[in-house]
């Protein structure tokens, strides 16, 4: 495989090879060269910093950028004052998150300054926005390289680009309908990893943006998905994390249609793997297949995100989800009878236009009965380009507000009723790692994606141990190790 290569070995020719990955790693080789002769006066490499913005599709990505960075001779920094490199990973999913990309490149600018030589990037979904990139082009000169979210393969090409040149280099494109596999990837983690099965989506929510930046539907091959999985066991990991806008339409634009629940029982089939995520499940999409699968294979973690976003169904229409109150509802109760331990976990938006007191009282409604474990809740935010955003029957502010308030009161009782009921009882817990505010201790997730915290050492990352739960902290626990792999306490 081409990630388990020296990308120094793939040597320049005249040319670049046409094909791909061959062409990233002949540029990648380009881009160590050109670092060398840069900086071998400083007797120091350069340094790269990647800020991600967004979703766990986007972390997955920055992997990838970091990987490529590295393999063309950069070393990585945790900060922007110390970085000769510097990329972005934007979301766009709602203003503010641009509005706060804009506010950093502001900074930047200023650092720039001092270090002339620094190279700033932006990448991801914001790119895909035709005025995002002319405002770059008017506004921030000093960027100097912008690409979006179909050509993020050629990044390595999109460097020595910019390696050799001071002038702004922008490569975004409309559509993309290339999977580039077997590129450098750099985990942040060496125990568990992200895996993409597919990318784009085509359900076109009425207020979304992320259809017209990431594009169709567009799903790996499983041989290829089982492939990465594989080599990432060999590695270490033990938990793996399904990726996709809908992975629950998984295969359906396979030359072979394969389904999501067919994927999930190949992938359980790999020997040392322990656990399985998938993130992020639409509810029009959801099989008995796969809740069938979800409940017969104990690799699968009891935890699955259903997205209500509303629970009246005239709003549901509006916002073009394909479902009602009354389907997801059933849905639950589908999932609950075949899984009665599972955590639901939600993401709810009050204020969508023509939004009433009506509507709002049939997501309190809904939210009373299901009972999530958890829930993101939002203001519904007005996305230039989607059509929800020309809509005349805007909530006014002080009424969305009320609501929030009272949705979030409503939800946070609701799951701390729930967290309660696993006090006493001893879980399966993966240990992520020393907890950040207190060195005695590490922090770990149940199944049901619950963070616990428990007395141990570093050496117990990455490890799956039994914790007895001893106490809730409402959006937390505190457990302590039983059994083998319990802290030895004798003394002599």
């Amino acid at each position: 495989m081409y990630n388990e290569t020296d990308p120094g070995s793939a040597g320049l020719t005249s040319l670049p090879p046409e094909e791909e990955p061959a062409r990233q790693y002949y540029y990648m080789e380009k881009c160590r060269r050109i670092v060398r002769e840069k900086y071998e006066k400083t007797g120091q490499g350069p340094a790269f910093f990647v800020q991600t913005f967004g979703c766990q599709m986007n972390a997955r990505d920055s992997e990838k950028l970091t990987g490529i960075l590295r393999a063309a001779g950069f070393q990585e920094t945790d900060t922007e004052q110390q970085a000769d490199f510097v990329i972005y990973n934007t979301c766009t999913v709602r203003e503010n998150a641009n509005n706060k990309v804009y506010g950093r490149l502001g900074r930047l600018q200023n650092l720039k300054k001092k270090h002339p030589g620094m190279r700033i990037a932006l990448c991801g979904c914001m790119m895909q926005e035709p005025e995002v990139v002319e405002r770059l082009r008017k506004s921030y000169p000093f960027v100097s390289l912008v690409f979006g979210t179909h050509n993020l393969y050629k990044f390595a090409e999109l460097l020595a680009r910019t390696l050799e040149s001071d002038q702004m280099v922008v490569d975004v494109w409309q559509e993309g309908d290339r999977i580039v596999e077997q590129l450098p990837v750099e985990r942040k983690y060496a125990f568990k990893s992200g895996v993409n099965i597919m990318f784009g989506c085509n359900n076109f929510c009425s207020y979304c943006i992320v259809p017209y930046v990431r594009g169709r539907e567009k799903s790996r091959e499983p041989e290829e998905i089982l492939g990465e999985i594989k080599s990432l066991v060999a590695d270490g990991v033990v938990e793996i994390m399904l990726l996709g806008q809908n992975v629950n339409s998984y295969g359906k634009t396979l030359k072979h249609p394969v389904t999501f629940a067919r994927l999930l029982r190949e992938v359980a089939k790999t020997e040392g793997l322990e656990r399985i995520r998938f993130m992020t499940s639409h509810p029009k999409d959801l099989s008995g297949d796969l809740i069938e699968v979800m409940r017969q294979v104990p690799k699968i973690c009891r935890h699955l995100h259903l997205p209500l976003q509303s629970g009246s169904s005239g709003i549901l229409k509006a916002m073009n989800r394909h479902y009602d109150k009354e389907t997801y509802l059933k849905l639950v109760d589908q999932v609950r009878t075949a899984m009665p331990d599972i955590a639901l976990t939600t993401d709810i938006i009050v204020g969508f236009p023509g939004e009433t007191e009506e509507d709002f009282l049939e997501t309190m409604d809904v939210v009373q009965k299901v009972e999530f474990d958890s829930a993101f809740t939002f203001i519904y935010s007005r996305r230039t380009g989607t059509p929800a955003a020309s809509l005349a029957d805007q909530v006014p502010e002080d009424v969305v507000k009320e609501r929030f308030e009272r949705l979030l009161k409503k939800v946070q009782e609701i799951s701390a009723k729930k967290a309660r009921r696993l006090v006493g009882n001893v879980e399966k817990v993966l240990v992520e790692g020393v907890n950040d505010h207190d060195t005695s201790l590490v922090t770990g997730r149940l199944s049901n994606n619950s963070v616990v915290h428990l007395p141990g050492t570093g050496e117990l990352t990455g490890r799956l141990v039994d914790v007895k739960i001893t106490a809730c902290r409402g959006f937390y626990y505190y457990g302590q190790i039983v059994g083998r792999g319990a802290p030895d306490t004798h003394t002599s």
